[in-house]
């Protein structure tokens, strides 16, 4: 049988297949900034105060959007949002039609692929408890 994502709309998956799709890569809990002018987004290395950043995981997952009322919280019901997540997310990728990135853990069978690809925020960010001014973090245009 083929593999769900590839014969399943995204408004047909079960909710462990939703979750299933996300490769760990923490990039949606980035802070970014839009220039009101211009709209476009730039993102920053810095990220929610929730994220376990060694792990890539919220440590506040069940609660994320009650604790903070901006997170994008996706599901097949705001699927419109889908472009708030960066070009290599699952979601995004699969809403355009487009396949999963080879080193996708559904792919290799490892939840290490994602970061071993360099594909993640692992090593590369701070929490936002350690700034209090983002635009000395920005790292350039949301992909």
């Amino acid at each position: 049988m083929a593999n769900f994502w590839e014969y399943k709309t995204l408004y047909e998956l079960t909710r462990n297949e939703w979750e299933q799709l996300c490769d760990g890569c923490a990039k949606c809990c980035l802070h970014k900034i839009e220039d009101e002018d211009t709209g476009i987004i730039y993102s920053t290395n810095v990220v929610c105060q929730y994220l376990d950043i060694k792990h890539c995981l919220c440590e506040n997952y069940a609660q994320r959007s009650v604790l903070v009322p901006e997170c994008v919280t996706l599901d097949s019901d705001n699927l419109e949002q889908v472009y708030f997540m960066p070009t290599t997310c699952s979601y995004r990728l699969l809403a355009e039609g487009k396949p999963l990135p080879s080193w996708h853990p559904l792919l290799t069978h490892n939840k290490e692929s994602v970061h071993e690809s360099g594909n993640s925020v692992r090593g590369k960010v701070i929490s936002e408890l350690e700034t209090d001014d983002l635009m000395h973090h920005l790292t350039g245009e949301w992909d």
